[in-house]
């Protein structure tokens, strides 16, 4: 189990089972508030705790960016690892189902090229939804090789940030718009979802959207700035812990030149 691979399938199995703890503890866990004013749980502390722990002994060269620990930086290292304990931790303490642990992994050019995503209460078709793309593999959707729907470049719907619902403008968009309370799963829906095609999002952190940016990498699709400038990686996005610039439109490149058209962000 010393190749990447077989270290990768330990992470899979660590991913799961702070998944697992995150359902059984929903119902008990509180409410507590950072300085920004954004909602923390023991469920967060915890699984950062355990994933970090296991990256550290799977993974000892590489960096380790988490939203609630310290960033573990090493500058020669093959891989960043971008962990959300809980991406929807307001909707996780609320005892709503959309909520998701999500790690992703960037290679040494700063490209998303992995991801380990467990939804434990929304799934397709079950209760749960697990997705795990190992650098370099093929996507797997629940246990099974994914090929993606066809026709996503005509975008009649969308997900979106609930805070984006104020900014867009909706004149010319004749489709349908879901919005579910995580980045993480607003970004990998037009993926795995046969019938969505695109995503706006507003401004937030790498952990709530590098894992996602590996999935739509892997099929084809992509994250554009709402100006139409690629998404970057920077170092004051990665390491200082800002949020990316401004909103972002994910799906197919013509799914993405549509949005800017149709769902316009206003300035």
């Amino acid at each position: 189990m010393n190749t990447f691979a077989g270290r990768f399938a330990q992470l899979e199995e660590t991913i799961r089972q702070c998944a697992a703890f995150a359902r059984d503890n929903q119902r008990r866990i509180h409410r507590f508030y950072k300085s920004d004013g954004s909602v923390l749980t023991e469920t967060d502390l915890e699984i950062s705790a355990q994933v970090g722990q296991r990256i550290a002994q799977l993974f000892p060269h590489d960096t380790f960016i988490c939203e609630e620990t310290p960033i573990v930086r090493r500058d020669e290292s093959e891989y960043t690892f971008v962990l959300d304990p809980i991406d929807g931790t307001d909707v996780y303490s609320q005892g709503l189902p959309s909520y998701a642990v999500a790690l992703g992994i960037l290679d040494r050019d700063r490209r998303p090229v992995g991801a380990i995503i467990a939804a434990p209460r929304f799934g397709i078709g079950r209760e749960d939804l697990f997705i795990s793309l190992c650098p370099g593999g093929a996507l797997h959707v629940d246990g099974e090789v994914f090929t993606s729907s066809p026709d996503k470049d005509r975008v009649s719907q969308v997900t979106m940030g609930s805070t984006d619902q104020a900014r867009v403008d909706f004149s010319r968009f004749t489709g349908k718009v879901r919005t579910f309370g995580s980045s993480i799963i607003h970004l990998v829906a037009p993926v795995v979802f046969s019938s969505m095609q695109g995503c706006v999002n507003q401004p937030c952190y790498v952990w709530d959207i590098a894992a996602s940016h590996a999935v739509l990498l892997s099929q084809g699709m992509d994250i554009r700035y709402c100006d139409g400038s690629a998404f970057e990686y920077t170092d004051d996005f990665l390491y200082e812990k800002r949020k990316y610039r401004m909103d972002i439109y994910a799906g197919t490149p013509n799914g993405i030149q549509e949005m800017m058209t149709t769902l316009p962000v206003r300035g």
